[in-house]
């Protein structure tokens, strides 16, 4: 396994990054560009990540994670969202929380209705189509803060995963007076893996679901209030997790 900074993606070649390598690293300003909106309305958004709701949920007791759900279909350049639903995944795809239905408080109105989260959420699935095909993709978005609270925080508890979706889009919103939280990306079915640390904010880590399998490591402090912040956006064909 390699580590480095990040080798980001040319933005012309995502598809074929997606598609070759099982995930595609995209910089701040292409993730902007990709979404059609200024960076700055972008960042306009880092603010609701300050009164995420505690996670009640977690399985090793710890109160480091602040989080909040919600879910929208996309069928072409519509974007719906849909009523308030819970997160489930199967015991194969998350063995700590798994089989849970988990019900967050959702993402805030007013920052789902700004044309940068919408166009954000747009940009990613018409990505999702042009490798797996133009169709309803279905989205859950989860706004994350890991904090320091407990000594160490782990933005991945249940270890390297997969999801159990199409694609996880995950966007660095902001880490700060922390260590640890590095990247790493393994191949599912090989020998092979990645790993560096998302740095900048609204970095992008754009995944295909079925090839690779992710995690990052815990954080730790190194001044006082140490947080990382990310949104993790998901893509699935056909229903939502947990839906018959």
């Amino acid at each position: 396994m390699s580590t480095s900074a990040p080798i980001f993606t040319d933005p012309s070649h995502v598809k074929e990054a997606l598609r070759d390598d099982g995930y595609a690293v995209l910089r701040p300003q292409d993730v902007a560009a990709l979404a059609g909106c200024p960076l700055a309305a972008l960042r306009a958004l880092e603010g609701s990540w300050n009164t995420l709701p505690l996670d009640n949920y977690l399985k090793d007791g710890g109160r480091y994670r602040r989080r909040r759900h919600s879910c929208f279909v996309q069928d072409g350049e519509r974007l719906t969202q849909t009523a308030h639903r819970p997160h489930w995944q199967p015991v194969e795809y998350n063995a700590l929380h798994g089989g849970m239905h988990r019900l967050f408080e959702p993402v805030e109105a007013a920052i789902v209705a700004q044309a940068a989260w919408q166009q954000l959420i747009r940009a990613l699935g018409n990505a999702c189509s042009q490798v797996k095909g133009s169709q309803p993709w279905f989205i859950e978005a989860h706004q994350f803060r890991i904090d320091t609270t407990d000594g160490i925080g782990r933005p991945t508890p249940e270890g390297a995963h997969r999801d159990g979706v199409d694609f996880v889009a995950v966007l660095l919103i902001g880490r700060e007076q922390v260590k640890g939280g590095e990247t790493r990306i393994f191949e599912a079915n090989g020998p092979n893996g990645k790993r560096f640390t998302l740095t900048e904010p609204w970095s992008l880590l754009l995944l295909d679901d079925a090839s690779v399998i992710h995690e990052s490591t815990p954080i730790q402090p190194i001044g006082e209030h140490g947080h990382r912040d990310t949104l993790v956006l998901t893509y699935r064909a056909g229903q939502f997790q947990g839906e018959n």
